[in-house]
């Protein structure tokens, strides 16, 4: 599978969670991204990491919830759950309030509102434990091999933490010692520490090694060719999305958008030229890998067109406290997203171990019994003279 694919696909879900703040409709996206990683994920380090980001999602979660009851909400509430003593503040620091009361309004709010980013977070974990980093790293133009270089270390960085942590916990077990606490967890940070030093250092002498850095010789005309070229582009880039995205609507905005993408497109394929590595079997974005895109743009397009039609249902209010209800538009499009785990080829596991060679007993001479009682020795066949030695 083609790395981008995986990582339109967790954008498109990732897209459809900023949408909404409707706690079913990102359960749902949580479930759609864990059962696609769960069925189509490898044994690489890299796989490992959607469990953090859980983990990350879960203390998110509950750190908004905390600034909520400490730092107080403009959600207004008549259910209340307990009073802090609160804490007066100047005339300057108004609007902030330290403790008062907390209402049951104000939590459920601060949990739909810290959901939204968690669902966010657990999409890029999806994103990272399915798509293979170094071959996301070949897809890159050549214009931008540097940049994609730091942009691939830091996202590998992630998938080993958690398995440096991993390995290390489970040696600390095997060992007899405490595995968990905040005790283990400082006696851990060291090694982990020591670790990425390592990693980083072997990163720089191999990359040394291979010649990282070195451009072509390109003339002065096409350096400014490819500069005014990149900048122009990403500028009408810009100034077509304000068009489009404005409250009047433009009518160049569509033109602009579209001029500034063909102008980025033809620059990075022109500054490709002082790029002087070649590829090895480039990855080919073929049927399945459009499959799984696609499949992340229709979740994302059904979630914007749901909220087009109808905002309040992506925004459920807190204000009566009443259970939110499941619309059926953008929860149909984010089942949608399931594609993948029956689209993407199944992912080859650990080799089965080699079954042990059935034992065969070894001749021996056999013993006739008579019918009179008397026991006969069978000799062995003669001998066979050894034959000739094969040459080596």
């Amino acid at each position: 599978m083609h790395p981008g694919a995986w990582w339109l696909w967790a954008l498109g879900l990732a897209t459809a969670a900023s949408r909404t703040t409707h706690p079913l409709l990102l359960g749902l996206l949580v479930v759609v991204t864990a059962y696609v990683v769960a069925a189509r994920r490898t044994d690489a380090p890299w796989a490992r990491s959607y469990s953090a980001f859980l983990k990350l999602a879960l203390f998110v979660i509950a750190l908004r919830v905390v600034f909520s009851v400490v730092l107080g909400s403009p959600i207004p509430g008549s259910h209340t759950l307990l009073t802090l003593p609160e804490v007066p503040l100047p005339d300057w620091a108004q609007g902030i309030r330290l403790g008062g009361r907390v209402t049951a309004e104000q939590i459920v709010f601060a949990l739909y509102d810290g959901a939204k980013l968690a669902a966010i977070l657990i999409c890029l974990g999806a994103a990272n434990a399915l798509a293979n980093p170094a071959r996301l790293l070949k897809c890159l133009p050549g214009a931008l091999y540097e940049i994609g270089v730091a942009v691939v270390v830091a996202m590998t960085f992630a998938p080993h933490l958690v398995a440096d942590v991993a390995r290390l916990r489970t040696a600390r077990r095997l060992r007899g010692r405490e595995a968990g606490g905040v005790r283990a967890v400082a006696r851990i940070g060291l090694p982990v520490l020591e670790s990425a030093l390592e990693r980083s250092v072997a990163l720089a002498a191999s990359m040394d090694a291979r010649g990282y850095g070195r451009t072509a010789a390109v003339p002065p005309a096409v350096r400014h060719t490819t500069t005014a070229l990149v900048i122009g582009g990403l500028l009408g880039i810009c100034a077509g999305a304000y068009g489009l995205l404005s409250a009047e609507g433009s009518t160049a905005g569509p033109f602009l958008l579209g001029g500034g993408v063909l102008a980025a497109v033809a620059g990075l394929r022109l500054g490709g030229r002082r790029s002087v590595r070649t590829r090895y079997r480039p990855d080919r974005f073929g049927p399945r890998s459009w499959l799984i895109a696609g499949s992340g743009v229709v979740v994302a397009a059904l979630t914007i067109l749901a909220g087009t039609l109808d905002a309040d249902a992506l925004h459920p209010s807190v204000v009566p406290l009443v259970p939110p209800e499941l619309p059926l538009l953008p929860a149909l499009g984010i089942l949608a997203g399931l594609l993948p785990a029956f689209v993407a080829p199944v992912p080859d596991g650990p080799s089965p171990a080699p079954r042990p060679a059935p034992t065969v007993p070894a001749p021996s001479t056999t013993a006739l019994r008579p019918p009179d009682g008397s026991v006969t020795s069978v000799p062995p066949g003669p001998s066979v003279p050894p034959g000739p030695k094969e040459s080596a």
